[in-house]
C-alpha cells in the first residue's frame, strides 16, 4: 500500500507519498514471527506484574520483546486472546 499526502505550505502545495504497511498485515506478520519462535506455536505471553496483575501480551504490544515468561511464578503462554481472557487475564496497556 502506498499511503500519499498533500499539504499547502506558504501557498506552495506539496505531495509525497511513502510505503506502509496495513495494519491486518502488520499484526499477521507478527504473529507469524512470534509463533515460530513461542512454545508450542502459542505466541502471547501471560506475564504477572510487580503488582500481581495478570497480564497478557500479543505479539504487536509495544512490552512483547522484553517480557520474558517464568513459568514457576505462575507466567505461561496462551495460543490465542480469547484464551487468555477467559483465564482472567487482562491485555497489556500501552499509550
Amino acid at each position: 500500500m502506498i499511503a500519499c499526502r498533500a499539504v499547502v505550505v506558504d501557498g506552495d502545495l506539496l505531495i509525497w507519498q511513502s510505503e506502509s504497511q496495513l495494519a491486518w498485515e502488520y499484526r499477521a506478520d507478527r504473529w507469524a514471527r512470534a509463533a515460530t519462535e513461542a512454545p508450542e506455536g502459542c505466541p502471547i505471553k501471560g506475564n504477572i506484574s510487580k503488582k500481581g496483575e495478570r497480564i497478557y501480551h500479543a505479539p504487536w504490544s509495544p512490552a512483547y520483546a522484553e517480557t520474558r515468561i517464568d513459568e514457576s511464578k505462575g507466567e505461561r503462554w496462551f495460543c490465542d486472546e480469547a484464551e487468555a481472557i477467559a483465564a482472567s487475564w487482562r491485555a497489556a496497556r500501552w499509550r
